[in-house]
């Protein structure tokens, strides 16, 4: 059986360990706020609950026995196969958290870290295991949306990244790999921006902000659910990607380059255009309720696509 170290017991840990003990693995958790792993794990047993709602879990009460929570750092990383790292988003935070980890665990340890913007060669540098160290970001909520982005730093050992590659892939997981490292990694820099394009639109008065939704919602977002850009574009001209480029290279081209010197696309004269036409108070409340909704969506998606997963070639 894999071990799993959740290091962090927050929306995203929790979530992990989610991930990991619903596809067999025993899970240690650990958080440095008092009760707050004790509270998670209850967390996660409606979590499991909710995902065998839709067929996705088969076991969820097994599932939570394979999750226990740890008395401290030490405790949490022994016998740990994998260490998820879900703590404070500060550079300082994680290099400190990375070289007691770093002098816990015995060399075989993965220690990967669900940062999303903090490159791994930042915060391991100087570590005597820092070939055991990589990003392996993943996207709110783990449990529901599957991707991981697997980041490591120029001295990752490229065996490491395969375990990890296998372990998150046994959990379920569609990990990508990147071959250098880059800020943001992959998923942030593309959503930046198609977020900076919609900011812009609305702030330039070009569209409202709920049709900017629509567009996504009803438009780009269907195909986008189960086909990437280079497959969209793949069958948006009869000679396939090259026969794309070839017809609207010049046009996609202009637009891009209208965008630029503008400025930041989310200061905040553009922030109060948006809120200006918005829906719903913004308020801790309102987030709630909608990730809830949101959650069930989501579930129910990732339900309909293991059904349909084959494509043909």
């Amino acid at each position: 059986m894999t071990h799993i170290a959740i290091v962090g017991s927050g929306l995203i840990g929790r979530a992990w360990a989610t991930v990991f003990a619903s596809h067999g693995c025993s899970v240690a958790l650990h958080d440095v706020a008092p009760g707050a792993a004790e509270a998670a794990r209850a967390h996660i047993g409606t979590n499991l609950d909710e995902l065998a709602g839709h067929g996705l879990v088969e076991d969820p009460k097994g599932s939570l026995a394979r999750i226990r929570v740890a008395g401290d750092l030490a405790d949490v990383l022994t016998g740990a196969d994998l260490v998820q790292e879900n703590g404070p988003e500060t550079v300082a935070a994680k290099q400190q958290l990375f070289a007691e980890m770093d002098a816990i665990c015995p060399p075989s340890t993965i220690l990967a870290s669900s940062t999303s913007f903090i490159m791994a060669s930042v915060f391991s540098e100087a570590l005597a295991g820092r070939a055991r160290c990589l990003v392996a970001h993943p996207v709110n909520p783990p449990h529901l949306v599957p991707i991981v982005e697997l980041a490591p730093a120029p001295w990752t050992d490229p065996a490491v990244v395969e375990r990890a590659r296998a372990i998150y892939e046994q959990a379920g997981q569609v990990p990508i790999v990147l071959r250098k490292e880059k800020p943001g990694f992959v998923l942030n820099r593309l959503q930046a921006v198609l977020l900076a394009e919609a900011f812009r639109i609305v702030g330039e008065g070009v569209a409202s902000a709920e049709d900017v939704d629509k567009t996504i919602r009803d438009g780009l977002g269907l195909r986008w659910s189960f086909m990437g850009p280079f497959e969209t574009i793949e069958l948006n001209a009869p000679g396939g990607i090259p026969d794309y480029c070839a017809r609207y290279s010049a046009s996609l081209d202009r637009m891009v380059k209208s965008s630029e010197g503008l400025g930041n696309p989310f200061d905040a004269t553009t922030v109060e255009t948006v809120m200006s036409e918005w829906r719903g108070a913004q308020s801790p409340e309102r987030v709630k309720r909608l990730s809830d909704w949101r959650d069930t969506r989501l579930a129910a998606l990732q339900a309909h696509k293991r059904a349909s997963q084959s494509k043909p070639e």
